[in-house]
């Protein structure tokens, strides 16, 4: 007798199929994947490879790049170098040229300016009867002391500014200080010499110069007082206008030219002559200097200077 399969065998055959449909599905995607996979993997390694190559090409460029930046360094380096050396050779050539410049400006100017202004005279150096100064101004009669025989006193016309803000000054803090003889020709040092020679003898050799060694025929000299002491000059040393001018002068390039213990004259405290503030501010400064005392030589490195 025949038994023809029941419904629970169907089933089960068709469940079997489906499992075996399944099974061959899921068989061929896990091989497309595998494939997929490797596809990726080599890939993978080729981009890896690709990309190490192009490291190392990128590496090597750039290790040239920098040797060539080092060199390119080191030449702008020697260049700053030679820029330097060039700029420093340049600046001392610009330094010469300006200490010639100065030279040559300095040269000029001594050429202008009267080297007798610092010259020692007083039985020492002679000034010609042809020697006047390049320029003489009128001294402000408000500061002239006032007699009879004179009627106007005249002083060099580049040093005049310093004794008038001398006297100017001076009054300012009290004291009438004023001139009594200021610039003598050659030939009224003669006239001046041969008067006192006539009351004093011998004895005017004390007091009075020579014509052509007179400190006043440079127009830088004046012979100070004031209306109490008028033309008693010695007396003028024990008054309080001098000691001011001890104190104060040399701020106007004035000096004492005789001063006690001279070899050349007496003490003459009226006796005052112009030499820039320079000279006379170091000659207050110092001890046991005096104008006469000092070489020529040193004295005239002050001449550039002197109106200054």
């Amino acid at each position: 007798m025949v038994h023809k399969p029941g419904p629970l065998f169907y089933t089960v055959a068709v469940i079997a199929g489906l499992g075996l449909v399944a099974t061959g599905f899921l068989g061929m995607r896990s091989y497309d994947q595998t494939q997929q996979i490797e596809q990726l993997e080599q890939t993978l390694t080729t981009e890896r490879q690709e990309f190490t190559t192009r490291i190392r090409a990128a590496s090597s460029t750039i290790t040239g790049l920098e040797t060539d930046l080092e060199r390119v360094r080191e030449d702008l380096g020697e260049l700053a170098d030679e820029y330097h050396e060039e700029k420093d050779r340049n600046e001392e050539f610009e330094g010469q040229l300006r200490d010639l410049a100065g030279t040559l400006d300095e040269f000029e100017r001594l050429n202008e300016i009267d080297e007798e202004l610092l010259a020692k005279y007083s039985k020492a150096y002679f000034l010609n009867e042809n020697y006047t100064p390049a320029g003489l101004v009128e001294i402000d009669p408000d500061f002239v002391l006032d007699r009879p025989d004179i009627a106007d006193e005249y002083f060099h016309e580049e040093a005049y500014q310093f004794l008038e803000n001398m006297l100017e000054r001076a009054e300012r803090d009290g004291y009438d200080i004023q001139v009594v003889s200021a610039y003598r020709s050659f030939d009224e040092q003669i006239d001046i010499k041969s008067q006192f020679t006539q009351v004093y003898g011998e004895g005017a050799n004390a007091f009075s110069a020579e014509q052509g060694f007179s400190e006043h025929q440079l127009g830088t000299t004046v012979d100070l007082t004031t209306p109490e002491v008028g033309g008693t000059f010695q007396s003028f040393g024990e008054t309080e206008a001098f000691e001011w001018l001890e104190d104060n002068a040399y701020r106007y390039g004035f000096i004492l030219s005789y001063p006690e213990g001279n070899g050349f004259y007496i003490y003459e405290p009226w006796h005052w002559r112009f030499v820039g503030r320079d000279l006379a501010r170091d000659l207050n400064r110092s001890d046991d200097r005096t104008f006469y005392t000092m070489d020529q030589r040193e004295i005239n490195k002050y001449l550039l200077e002197i109106f200054d």
